[in-house]
């Protein structure tokens, strides 16, 4: 007498047959495969820009790194130059592009089953660890900081961006917002501090403030129709005022300046806006 169907079947289960002549013995089936297998292996166009997204910020840390290690080899001695880092922010635009454009492209035609992962992992490239090694090659040879506080900063930019990530795949607001500053945002925030100002104390203050921002509760909007265009045309703008600066044309400081200026005011105005906003709501319920 037989039972082939006693026990837990399924990933990890088993399955018990007890022969006519012999004792029951138990054996274990293989895992099933769960979800569209053969469908994860296959690349979306969104999936593409994802992988454009990981690649630009690759580029960055290897523009970042040649420089430090061409001087180094030179004269022993490392300077920031302006090109390098002109060059690797722009990449690093060119990643925040592909990242805006993924979503719609994966709406309007498709997404594969792996998409939302390699957004994720890319975001990390690009925006987590690209902009926290940005930090070391700002500060760590410049001699003004103690090497520990500089690498703490890197650090914090870099953690805060994956907790980010990872609070965005399991965490939904009712408004539909961010909660918290979006890494890309964040990204961009710090590497105007770099470009901006001199390794301080004070600015090294500014960069743990946005990684603050990057795991806080305040909501940001997020960049749909309108603001979505605004978004990009803003991309589009400090890619050629960087494209100026790098190369040295006249004006140039003074559009990096004002382009870097205008990213922390705008990162800093929202969370005002926002206490502002919840201030004046607190106010009317007492009131009423």
């Amino acid at each position: 007498m037989t039972a082939p169907d006693l026990g837990a079947r399924g990933t990890g289960g088993w399955s018990i047959e007890a022969p006519i002549d012999g004792p029951i013995e138990a054996i274990e089936e293989p895992e099933e495969p769960r979800g569209p297998v053969g469908k994860a292996f296959r690349l979306s166009a969104a999936d593409s820009l994802s992988l454009g997204n990981a690649l630009s910020g690759f580029l960055s840390v290897v523009v970042l790194a040649y420089s430090a290690i061409d001087q180094l080899k030179s004269d022993g001695k490392f300077e920031p130059d302006p090109r390098f880092f002109g060059t690797a922010v722009v990449l690093l635009l060119i990643g925040a592009t592909c990242d805006l454009f993924d979503g719609l492209v994966a709406r309007r035609f498709r997404a594969s089953a792996m998409g939302a992962e390699l957004d994720n992992l890319a975001d990390v490239i690009s925006f987590g660890f690209a902009p926290a090694f940005m930090v070391v090659i700002w500060g760590g040879f410049a001699e003004r900081l103690p090497l520990w506080l500089v690498l703490a900063a890197a650090a914090s930019v870099l953690l805060a961006g994956v907790i980010r990530l990872a609070r965005f795949a399991c965490v939904k607001t009712k408004s539909g917002d961010f909660m918290g500053l979006p890494i890309p945002m964040g990204a961009m925030t710090v590497v105007s501090i770099v470009l901006l100002f001199q390794p301080t104390v004070w600015t090294i203050g500014g960069i743990f403030a946005v990684a603050w921002l990057m795991v806080s509760r305040v909501e940001y909007p997020k960049p749909k129709g309108n603001l979505a265009a605004v978004v990009l045309g803003w991309m589009m703008i400090n890619v050629a005022c960087l494209t100026i600066w790098a190369a040295g044309l006249a004006g140039g400081d003074e559009l990096i300046q004002v382009g870097a200026i205008m990213q922390i005011a705008i990162v800093s105005a929202i969370p005002l806006r926002v206490l502002m906003f919840k201030r004046s709501q607190r106010k009317e319920r007492s009131s009423i």
